[in-house]
């Protein structure tokens, strides 16, 4: 009788085991598969409206900080968009050079009004970014995407004034 606990306890230990390894070994792939995801560039170019358009909420409300953030997000993405997809459809010209053509220059001039904090300035070159996501969408035959000015403030879970 003892030899038969001692084996139904061995089996339901070992069955438990297993089902523990097997369990943390599925956990283990999720997270590698996990750690190999892509973003597609369209998931990227919608984060970058919404930084777009925080970057333009920051900076009418004089939140330097905030907008200086918002630039940086925006150049992170920028290199995001051309290190995942430096190619992409019918597009000819590689999106790193792309970025570089169109986006560069008003990005520099956004990080000079926002250490100067000019908002004239940075009105001009919130324009400038926005004229060159068209120019580029334009030249890409993306130009179904117009993005503009934001109209109204969908993020009514942020302040975006500083008080500085």
């Amino acid at each position: 009788m003892n030899l038969s606990r001692l084996a139904t306890t061995m089996l339901i230990g070992s069955t438990s085991l297993l089902f523990a390894c097997a369990d943390l070994h599925h956990h283990e792939h999720e997270h590698q598969q996990s750690a190999y995801f892509t973003p597609g560039l369209g998931e990227i170019m919608a984060q970058t409206a919404v930084r777009h358009s925080k970057l333009w909420f920051a900076g009418q409300a004089r939140n330097w900080d905030l907008a200086a953030y918002e630039v940086d997000e925006l150049r992170e993405g920028f290199t995001d968009a051309g290190k995942y997809h430096p190619t992409h459809k019918q597009i000819k010209q590689p999106i790193p050079e792309l970025i570089a053509q169109h986006i560069d220059r008003p990005l520099a001039g956004l990080e000079q009004a926002i250490k100067d904090k000019n908002l004239q300035m940075f009105i001009e070159n919130y324009n400038s970014l926005t004229a060159a996501c068209n120019a580029c969408h334009q030249g890409t035959e993306f130009g179904f995407n117009v993005v503009t000015q934001p109209g109204f403030n969908p993020f009514a879970n942020q302040a975006f004034g500083s008080g500085n």
